[in-house]
């Protein structure tokens, strides 16, 4: 058994180099992609401001933009959105897709959406692209059931690190907000890849993080109080996000006049006086919170900037084209922070200098509160930005939010856009084989009960008790502990469903 498990680890170890490196070379060809797409359509955006002839010829290309996209959408609507919802309800066992066509169709539709100026991110579009990677060389092995599923998880953490350059924080992203399990197999497989298509991405575009910020002071203790002010806002203004976002296609449906796979056509055509007027504005926003950090705008400019920026992300995000909120969100967050220390700085409450601070503790904050992921938007943002100076603040302004959103019955966004999509989706109780890692924490009301006991949910069966590095071959007699993970094996379509039965029961 023990030689068994070690040679699952090495192979799930040599797979997960290979699909990071595949992940970090496809990943980083689609953010260079973009990134030249967008300098091109800004430096259009600015002739067009002076010369107006330039804006038909930037008519008929977002129009012929928007068809060429929608029509990807159209034939696979698999792409559209971010997919980070797809690849949780695929882990889950609620949804599946093939991945060749995802593959080359997301990443085609997201440079051109992206690319052209959309307030999109290129983060949930990497997260797919380095799934469905994953998910192509796991049936190239013929892997099923739990290898497929390390293998698709791995590659969604690579996907987020090479967008991001933070390996870390992609991995602990897929095991707190994708996989919802810590197993062990998952965590090497998605580090291991993670660390690959990072430094694969490194090569590309330099050491240099993603959000360099520099700030000279740091936030003495006297002035923590704001950071409890800031992430309660934030609590608020996130639960609002998420409210927007949830209620988009219904919004959309309104729209009678324009079939659904063209409704690429609102934002293509809505962004073109933002990009006319204001073409900094354009794109994900990674620019834009670097900008404002080193600039201090004024009042007023923050808050036409985090109107629009809020605004038109909801209508790109809304319409089903291919990118992502990710990005979006932190650049959300950014503005909302230097908001923030404007009208403190105003009312003589804190100092301007420290700007750049609050624009750091805001992207962790907003990020926590609408994903309801701290330990993940702290370490993200700790990467990113490239220092460990800030965790403590991090921590503060992360957690307050989070309460918040929580207090209000907000739920974890991407979880609540998987809900949206698994109706349209026919889940099936047969299928293969699959397993489900039923973990039992402290005060479980499994903890102590003899598995004879056990009130098992039909269609499952318990064929291992994982215990520190040890496997026990459960009986009737076996008694569950804290610490323990319970293996139990169902039908694929009936994963979600078993997993959902011991949350519920934990909660009775």
């Amino acid at each position: 058994m023990h030689l068994k498990i070690e040679d699952t680890r090495l192979s799930t170890l040599l797979n997960s180099i290979i699909i990071g490196i595949l992940i970090g070379l496809i990943v980083s060809t689609f953010r260079l992609a973009i990134e030249h797409l967008l300098e091109i359509s800004r430096s259009i955006y600015h002739l067009a401001g002076e010369n107006w002839h330039w804006i038909a010829l930037i008519v008929v290309i977002n129009v012929v933009l928007a068809v060429l996209v929608g029509l990807l959408v159209k034939t696979s609507p698999q792409i559209s959105g971010s997919g980070i919802p797809q690849i949780e309800g695929q882990l889950s066992g609620e949804y599946e897709e093939k991945w060749w066509p995802v593959l080359w169709k997301k990443f085609v539709g997201g440079i051109l959406a992206i690319g052209s100026g959309l307030m999109l991110g290129r983060e949930g579009p990497s997260i797919q692209l380095g799934a469905v990677i994953g998910q192509g060389w796991s049936e190239t092995l013929h892997y099923r059931g739990s290898q497929r599923r390390v293998l698709i998880a791995g590659g969604a953490a690579a996907g987020l690190s090479a967008a991001f350059n933070a390996p870390i924080a992609s991995t602990l992203f897929v095991l707190e907000e994708i996989y919802h399990n810590f197993s062990p197999l998952v965590w090497i497989s998605a580090l291991t890849s993670a660390v690959v298509s990072n430094f694969i991405s490194l090569n590309f575009f330099g050491l240099e993080p993603v959000l360099a910020i520099k700030y000279p002071h740091s936030l003495p203790l006297g002035f923590y109080w704001h950071l409890i002010v800031l992430g309660i806002l934030l609590g608020l203004f996130g639960r609002l996000y998420q409210i927007c976002t949830l209620h988009l296609k219904k919004w959309y449906r309104k729209v009678k006049f324009l079939p659904r796979w063209l409704y690429s056509l609102v934002s293509f055509v809505t962004i073109i006086p933002v990009g006319i007027l204001w073409p900094s504005y354009l794109g994900g926003g990674n620019s834009i919170i670097t900008e404002i950090a080193g600039k201090n705008p004024v009042f007023i400019t923050l808050l036409v900037l985090l109107t629009i920026r809020f605004i038109f992300s909801m209508v790109a995000y809304g319409s089903g084209l291919p990118g992502g909120i990710f990005l979006p969100i932190l650049t959300l967050g950014a503005v909302f922070g230097a908001l923030y220390v404007s009208v403190m700085a105003n009312l003589n409450l804190i100092s301007i200098h420290y700007l750049p601070n609050f624009i750091i503790y805001a992207m962790a904050g907003y990020f926590a509160a609408i994903g309801k992921a701290p330990f993940t938007a702290i370490l993200l943002i700790t990467e990113m930005v490239g220092s460990l100076q800030h965790l403590m603040p991090l921590a503060v302004v992360a957690l307050t939010a989070y309460i918040v959103l929580d207090l209000m019955g907000g739920e974890p966004i991407y979880e609540s856009l998987l809900h949206q999509l698994v109706p349209t989706i026919v889940a099936t109780p047969s299928g293969p084989q699959d397993r489900v890692e039923v973990p039992v924490i402290e005060g479980s009301k499994l903890d102590g009960l003899a598995v004879r006991n056990i009130p098992w949910p039909k269609e499952s069966l318990l064929i291992s008790i994982r215990r520190g590095s040890n496997s026990i071959i459960p009986s009737g007699d076996s008694v569950v502990k804290p610490g323990d993970t319970l293996i139990v094996t169902t039908h694929q379509g009936n994963r979600k469903r078993i997993a959902g039965y011991f949350e519920k029961l934990e909660c009775e």
